[in-house]
C-alpha cells in the first residue's frame, strides 16, 4: 500500500461556497484543534465532511484506500494519504494518524455482504485503536448506528455498536454519535425509497413496515460531527441523533410518495423476510444486493434516540423527514449531488488494477472508429452524455439486458446510472462502469466493474487526423481462463455492431 501524500490546489466555486456555509452550526472554529484525519474520505458521508471541515479554515488529511490525483480536485487544500485500515502492514495507516490531533471513524464494511462484513469492522476498528494510541491521537470521533442495545440487533446494527466498543477499548477517548437512516441526495437509504416509490403502484407492507425509526438528513449529521469536534465538552462521550420526527417506514414510503404526487396503494402481507425482500429490491432499485441486505435487515429493529442529550451541546432544529426529502430532490434537479454511496461501492474498487498497471498489453481487443469534422470538444461533450437515464444511444435493450443478467447474479448491474447527467469525474460510475481516466478532448476509459471472468475496458479517444478527428473506442479484454475466453468470443460478433453505431450515435448527437 502506498504512502505518498500530495496537497490539493484547487479552490471552491461560488455554488460550492454557498452549500458549504449552508449550515447555521452554534459551534465555531477553533483554533486549537490540530490536524484532522477523515477516514472514509472518498465515501458518502466522507466526501461530505473535508470539505466543510476546509471551509472552516481546519487542516485536514483525507485517508483513502488508493490515492488518486483526481483527490485533489474535490477537497481544496487538503493532504490526502493512501492507507488500508485492513492492512496486514500497519506502517501506512500509522503515518495517516502521525501527528493528528482528531480522527473522524467513518469506516464499515457494508459492501462486503452480510456474510463478511461483521468481522472486518472488528478487526478494523482493532487496527485503528492500536494505531491511534501509537500516535498518540488526541480524540477519535465515530458516526455509528442506533439501536437499544437491550433487545435483538440485527448483525449491521450490533457490528455498530460493536465497533464503538471496541475503539473505546483504548487510551483515546472517543465521541460517538449513532443514528438511523441518513437521508440526502446520493445516499443509498434515499435511492432505495425512492425507486420503490417511483417504480411500484402497489407496496407490499411486511410486519416490520411497522417499526419505528427516525430517519435524520445528511447536512444535519454534517452538522454534529463538525459541532461536537467543536465543543471539547462532547469528548468521550456518546449520542443519539436523529431528525425532527419518529416514523415508520411504512409512512417514510407514504410521505415521500406525497412530495412526488404518486398515488400509491400499501398492502399488508404477511410475509416478513427481509433477505428476500431485500433481493428484490435490489434488482428495483440501484442499490446491489449485499448492500441492500444489510441496510434491510436492520429495519427489523425500532431505530429511535433514546436520549437527547446532544441539544445540550449543539441546540439547533434538525430538519423534518419531508424537508431532507425536499431538499435531496432539489440537489438532484440541479444535478448537484457532490457524493454517492457509488463512490465506495464495489468494495475497494480503488484498488483494482488499473489499465496502465498490466504487466503486458491486454490479450483481446476490438478496435472500432470514424472520422468527422466535428470538433474535439463537441465530441467529448457528446461523448460524456453515455449511460445513466439517456442509456447508451444505440441497442439499449443489449446494455440492460446485460445489466440485468449482471443484477440477478448478484453484481452492480446498469441501474446504478450517474451521479451527474451533465458532468462526470474520475471515479464516477457510468451504469457498470467506472471512470478510471478522464482527459478533456481526448480520452475517456471505463473500467468494467460487473461479473466478469476477466478485466474489461472501453477505451474511448478522440486524435487529430488530416485535419479531421477521429472518433475511436477500443474494447480490452484481459484474461487467462478458459471460461473467460469463451467469454469474449461469445460476445465478439456483437461488438462491430454495438461499438460502430455507438460512435456513429456520439457524432450524430455533438454539434
Amino acid at each position: 500500500m502506498t504512502d505518498k501524500s500530495f496537497h490539493s490546489r484547487a479552490s471552491f466555486s461560488s455554488q460550492d461556497l454557498a452549500y458549504l456555509k449552508d449550515f447555521d452550526l452554534p459551534s465555531s472554529f477553533d483554533s486549537k484543534i490540530g490536524k484532522i484525519l477523515v477516514t472514509g474520505a472518498s465515501g458518502y458521508i466522507g466526501g461530505r465532511l473535508v470539505p466543510q471541515l476546509l471551509v472552516r479554515g481546519y487542516h485536514v488529511r483525507a485517508m483513502v484506500r488508493g490515492a488518486s490525483p483526481e483527490y485533489g480536485g474535490l477537497w481544496p487544500q487538503a493532504e490526502i494519504v493512501a492507507a488500508d485500515v485492513l492492512d496486514t502492514n500497519p506502517e501506512p495507516l500509522e503515518k495517516a494518524l502521525a501527528g493528528i490531533d482528531t480522527a473522524y471513524y467513518l469506516l464499515h464494511s457494508l459492501n462486503l455482504g452480510p456474510k463478511e462484513f461483521q468481522a472486518a469492522d472488528i478487526q478494523a476498528a482493532i487496527n485503528f485503536r492500536k494505531a491511534a494510541e501509537k500516535q498518540k491521537v488526541r480524540r477519535i470521533i465515530y458516526l455509528g448506528g442506533l439501536g437499544d442495545i437491550r433487545g435483538s440487533l440485527s448483525s449491521h446494527l450490533r457490528s455498530r455498536i460493536e465497533v464503538a466498543e471496541e475503539l473505546k477499548k483504548g487510551k483515546v477517548p472517543v465521541t460517538i454519535l449513532r443514528a438511523a437512516i441518513i437521508i440526502g441526495a446520493g445516499s443509498a437509504s434515499y435511492e432505495i425509497v425512492q425507486h420503490l416509490v417511483r417504480k411500484l403502484y402497489i407496496l407490499p407492507m411486511p410486519r416490520w413496515a411497522k417499526n419505528k425509526c427516525q430517519p435524520i438528513a445528511i447536512l444535519d449529521v454534517i452538522r454534529y460531527l463538525v459541532g461536537v469536534l467543536e465543543v471539547p465538552e462532547t469528548t468521550g462521550k456518546h449520542f443519539d441523533i436523529g431528525g425532527k420526527e419518529v416514523l415508520t417506514y411504512e409512512k417514510m414510503l407514504m410521505v415521500l410518495s406525497g412530495v412526488l404526487n404518486l398515488k400509491r396503494v400499501f398492502v399488508s402481507v404477511p410475509f416478513s423476510g427481509t433477505r428476500v425482500y431485500a433481493y428484490f429490491v435490489s434488482l428495483l432499485t440501484p442499490v446491489p444486493a449485499p448492500l441492500t441486505q444489510c441496510l434491510m435487515e436492520g429495519l427489523k429493529n425500532d431505530v429511535v434516540c433514546l436520549e437527547h442529550h446532544i441539544k445540550k451541546y449543539l441546540p439547533f432544529e434538525a430538519m423534518s423527514y419531508k424537508e431532507a426529502i425536499v431538499r435531496a430532490l432539489t440537489r438532484e434537479d440541479q444535478d448537484r449531488v457532490y457524493t454517492r454511496w457509488s463512490d465506495a461501492y464495489p468494495p475497494a474498487h480503488e484498488l483494482a488494477l488499473k489499465l496502465h498497471e498490466l504487466k503486458n498489453r491486454p490479450a483481446y481487443s476490438t478496435f472500432c472508429s470514424l472520422q468527422t469534422q466535428k470538433s474535439a470538444s463537441s465530441l467529448f461533450k457528446s461523448l460524456c452524455h453515455v449511460g445513466g437515464k439517456k442509456g447508451w444511444f444505440q441497442n439499449n435493450w443489449m446494455w440492460r439486458l446485460r445489466g440485468l443478467v449482471d443484477r440477478l447474479l448478484g453484481g452492480v448491474g446498469t441501474s446504478r446510472g450517474r451521479r451527474s447527467h451533465a458532468s462526470l469525474k474520475i471515479n464516477d460510475v457510468i451504469d457498470f462502469w467506472r471512470i478510471e481516466d478522464l482527459q478533456e478532448d481526448k480520452r475517456l476509459l471505463l473500467r468494467a466493474e460487473m461479473m466478469l471472468p476477466g478485466r474489461a475496458w472501453l477505451e474511448f479517444g478522440i486524435t487529430e487526423l488530416q485535419g479531421k478527428r477521429q472518433l475511436s473506442l477500443v474494447a480490452h479484454y484481459d484474461t487467462k481462463r478458459l471460461r473467460g475466453k469463451l467469454y469474449w468470443y461469445a460476445c465478439l460478433p456483437f461488438h462491430h455492431i454495438i461499438f460502430k453505431k455507438l460512435l456513429m450515435d456520439i457524432e450524430a448527437r455533438s454539434l
